[in-house]
């Protein structure tokens, strides 16, 4: 079972999306008929003293969730004893259990402290997203973990084939799109309502039914939806729960006493979880929209408790848990001890096979690096009974005159008889990459330092300012800029992901990344990029309605619609970057490491794969390539559309639409000409691709302000307006 440390990129990310969502409520409500700007919240209690004492009672449980769902999380990663499907599930609970906590508990454990307790109309609808995402998430991983038990103990001999790498990955990634899909219904349900007053909510943080009781409409429909989903969430996946266990008791009477308490153990923790989790979900959201007076006691234990609580129930239920922080932790006391490098196992027969490592003292001598071999005999009472040691001489370690790891771990084995099968398990030796940036020539770099430095700050100035002339506008309330301010939120956050490191590279000599760095910058290069191509096809067909049909424009582009238009956008990126990250950390890389590029993308690291990735060169190009191409395809067929109707309108007409089309058309080939280069040929990497690359990375963010001012009037006239204003204040 692969290690979790790498896919909790993936999990990052997804908070990422979170919050880019929360940008979404903010700018939908603005249209909304909403008067209120903030809500004042009640808390758990209005006593002062009370509240002393739970100010220090709830910091105290913050602190212990975060502490102990992290030691968990290093204890899985670091311990090679814990590598099951199980742990692997269990780490992301815990990565769960301390995101979904601090949605809600450092707000409260403030408040406390305060005597206006109040939180803004945008902070109450990402408090709302955040519950339901993380939440959902975590029902979604309960339910998983409750399926990994039911194979394990009822279908052992199917296991190992069934919960595989590739599965357990796809469970994961499935309960996380499930809890943001449901997170993003329940956060489209509310922000649609209008509130006129009153702003107070009897609770310690925003959800669905206390915003609905102040909701100034009839919200019996959304209080039937809202049942509808989470209510049945909850009790379905309970349901499933206790029909899995309850298989599970039933099988155990076939097995041996020692198995039974083994499995009883294991799920007992797993059992007392679901209970406290679900029984307060359940009794909150299976009933219809109504304010019950223990709704904040009964929350207290979903947020907070069963958190604080799921540390301490798997480590204290879980022998082999205990065990492998012990070890962890005396091994991080003893660091004379050495490091496994590499690991292989080879099969001579069905009843004997060998496994080798290669180690290395922490003083990382190389010279003084050992191999121990273990030959393992299915019949025999110890394991270990035959040991090889050989020291190993640095020309070994290095791979040089001829020899290399490889090499030497067969040449081991010439006498012990015919090999069989060999196998390598999968795992990744190069912790770090060395990138080799844009130039190697000092000067050069200097003059590149300037240059990318200044490009950067007009890229987060330029487009600052056309979000911020687009907010205080009134006369820019068209679904145009609307998607504008949204390009230039993504215009920001892509250029960040590269340039920032590609500039500090400049004034470095070694440039490394480390392997968890170089798929964070994979997942959001993709994740960011990709969501721009679909806004801009989004902004095409914006400007596709508007000329060719404009009497229908404000019917069929209207608020709801360009809501969801910009989530789909933001939904088909992060769907497209998990693709790509996911396909990129399933590969082995055993060295080199050096990548010809100034960021990690997925061509360069498939050079560097120690396997045949053929077959994924043809995914990324059928994933990325044609998403550019498509997406091309339909922006030029609707700009002819656009032109062909513009024979029809007068000269000033065409000239107005003429000047809008133009400024989108130049953006979108100076994108998506340099994409279509990179992405739509098979895994090969050309001298020419870093150059290309600074083109879709860095030049097009920075010339979009440029391009959407100087070629729009009506930009132009809202930034005159808004900083003649200001300077008038200013001198008042």
């Amino acid at each position: 079972m692969k290690k979790p440390d790498e896919s909790f990129v993936c999990l990052y990310f997804s908070m990422c999306l979170g919050c880019t969502l929360h940008i979404a409520a903010q700018l939908i409500n603005m249209e909304n008929a909403s008067s209120v700007k903030e809500f004042i919240l009640l808390g758990l209690s209005e006593d002062q003293g009370v509240q002393k004492t739970c100010f220090v009672m709830f910091l105290f449980f913050y602190v212990i969730i975060v502490a102990g769902n992290l030691l968990i999380i290093i204890t899985v990663i670091s311990s090679q004893r814990l590598n099951s499907p199980m742990y692997f599930f269990l780490c992301y609970l815990s990565f769960v259990d301390i995101c979904y906590s601090s949605v809600t508990a450092p707000k409260m454990i403030a408040d406390f402290l305060v005597e206006n307790k109040t939180i803004s109309f945008v902070g109450c609808i990402a408090q709302l997203f955040g519950v339901h995402f993380f939440g959902c998430t975590e029902i979604f991983i309960l339910t998983v973990m409750a399926y990994d038990r039911y194979i394990a103990i009822c279908r052992p001999l199917h296991y190992t084939t069934l919960m595989t790498r590739r599965a357990c990955g796809r469970l994961v990634m499935g309960s996380w799109v499930g809890g943001f899909v449901h997170a993003v219904a329940q956060t489209l349900l509310t922000t649609q309502l209008p509130f006129c007053g009153p702003n107070t909510i009897d609770h310690y943080f925003c959800d669905v039914h206390p915003l609905l009781q102040l909701a100034c409409t009839n919200t019996y429909p959304v209080g039937v939806v809202v049942v509808a989903i989470s209510g049945m969430i909850a009790l379905s996946c309970f349901f499933i729960l206790v029909t899995s266990y309850v298989v599970i008791l039933v099988s155990l009477k076939s097995q041996t006493s020692e198995g039974r308490h083994k499995a009883l153990s294991t799920c007992g923790s797993h059992i007392t979880v679901v209970i406290l989790f679900f029984g307060p979900c359940t009794f909150t959201y299976i009933r219809p929209t109504s304010n019950v007076s223990e709704d904040k006691s009964v929350a207290v234990f979903y947020t907070v408790i069963t958190p604080m609580l799921n540390p301490l129930i798997y480590t204290l239920r879980n022998e082999e848990v205990k065990s492998a922080m012990r070890k962890l932790w005396s091994r991080k006391l003893g660091s004379e001890k050495g490091k496994v490098l590499l690991e292989v196992v080879f099969v001579q027969n069905e009843k004997c096979r060998w496994r080798v490592g290669l180690f290395f003292p922490a003083t990382k001598d190389l010279s003084k690096g050992c191999c121990q071999c273990y030959r393992e005999d299915s019949g025999a009472d110890d394991s270990t009974a035959y040991v090889l040691s050989l020291t190993l001489s640095e020309p070994y370690m290095s791979g040089s005159n001829g020899h290399d790891t490889h090499t030497l771990l067969m040449s081991l084995f010439c006498a012990s008889g015919p090999v069989y099968m060999v196998s390598m398990e999968n795992k990744t030796n190069v912790m770090e990459f060395v990138l080799h940036g844009l130039t190697q020539d000092k000067t050069v770099a200097k003059v590149c330092f300037s240059l990318f430095l200044v490009f950067y700050a007009t890229i987060i100035l330029g487009n600052l300012l056309i979000i911020i002339t687009i907010k205080r506008s009134e006369q820019l309330n068209s679904p145009m800029y609307f998607f504008l301010s949204y390009l230039s939120v993504v215009d920001i956050s892509y250029s960040t992901v590269t340039a920032p490191k590609l500039i500090y590279d400049l004034l470095v000599e070694k440039k490394t990344i480390s392997f968890v760095g170089c798929i964070a910058q994979l997942f959001a290069g993709h994740f960011f990029g990709c969501t721009e191509i679909f806004l801009l096809t989004v902004m095409a067909y914006d400007r596709c309605v508007a000329i060719c049909k404009p009497l229908h424009y404000t019917s069929t582009v209207n608020k709801h619609v360009c809501g969801w238009l910009v989530a789909a956008s933001w939904v088909g990126g992060f769907v497209h970057s998990v693709v790509q990250t996911l396909m990129t950390i399933q590969l082995p890389f055993c060295g080199p490491n050096e990548i010809d590029h100034y960021f990690c993308d997925v061509h360069p690291l498939l050079k560097l794969a120690c396997t045949d990735t053929y077959i994924i060169g043809v995914s990324v190009a059928a994933n990325s390539g044609v998403i550019s191409l498509s997406c091309f395809v339909v922006l030029v067929v609707s700009y002819a559309l656009i032109l062909v109707s513009l024979r029809t309108r007068s000269s000033e007409g065409r000239l107005k639409a003429l000047y809008t089309c133009t400024s989108h058309i130049t953006v979108v080939v100076l994108f998506f000409g340099p994409c279509i280069f990179i992405y739509i040929r098979p895994s090969t990497t050309f001298s020419a691709d870093k150059m290309v690359s600074v083109f879709y990375t860095v030049v097009t963010p920075m010339l979009n302000p440029l391009i959407y001012t100087l070629r729009n009037e009506e930009v132009k006239n809202a930034m005159k307006k808004l900083w003649s204003r200001k300077v008038k204040r200013s001198e008042k």
